[in-house]
């Protein structure tokens, strides 16, 4: 039972880490998302080795490994790739870009969706009851996170939070949102592949039209 209170430790550290940020406490910022992956982390990788096991198929596990794979390319993309890393994660203060486009045009925590796949990959993979048990508790905790995030902190943070609120659901992807993602990857390629054949080519490409621009916070 520990662990999983380490687990929570970990989610009530990012709000933290969501706290010195938009307060511009000097140092706190590093300190608090270093303790958030550490208590994650190692809670996480305890509840799959303690406890007893649960009574599946072990053939579960090669489902797992597979769909776990997945949740962590996504969570990396949408957590690091997707939005400013170093202004997010590394200088100062809290993020000032508001990511739009991609998977935030799906849904604006996308992350919590990967999140859900991790946890019951892990579920699947090591078969104990502890992560069982732990995998509601800490899902439940971050959703109320964004939830805090998104009444409290971001529209703070973004002047044009409330606009995006009205666009975009907040964790249920609809049919709008689908394809405003789609759209956005599709655009994305369209315009790197147009660029990379023109500079095999020789010819200089100057962007003329509006392109979306990548801007979100700190990591849900």
């Amino acid at each position: 039972m520990e662990y999983i209170v380490l687990g929570i430790g970990g989610v009530l550290a990012v709000y933290l880490f969501d706290l010195v940020s938009l307060r511009k406490i000097l140092y706190a910022k590093q300190v608090t998302e270093f303790m958030a992956v550490c208590l994650a982390v190692y809670a996480h990788i305890m509840v799959c080795i303690r406890g007893e096991r649960l009574s599946l198929p072990f053939g579960l596990s090669y489902v797992g490994w597979p769909s776990f794979g997945l949740a962590s390319l996504a969570l990396i993309y949408s957590l690091f790739l997707e939005i400013p890393f170093k202004r997010t994660y590394v200088t100062g203060g809290a993020g000032n870009q508001l990511v739009t486009t991609g998977t935030y045009a799906l849904v604006r925590h996308p992350w919590v969706l990967w999140y859900t796949l991790l946890l019951i990959s892990l579920i699947l993979i090591s078969q104990r009851q502890l992560i069982l048990l732990a995998a509601p508790i800490w899902l439940l905790m971050d959703v109320l996170h964004v939830w805090t995030q998104d009444r409290f902190f971001f529209p703070r943070m973004f002047p044009d939070y409330p606009r995006y609120q009205r666009e975009t659901p907040m964790l249920i992807p609809n049919r709008t949102s689908i394809a405003r993602c789609l759209t956005t990857f599709t655009e994305g390629w369209g315009l790197t592949n147009h660029l990379q054949t023109g500079e095999e080519h020789g010819h200089d490409h100057r962007v003329t039209q509006p392109v979306h621009v990548h801007v979100r916070d700190l990591g849900q």
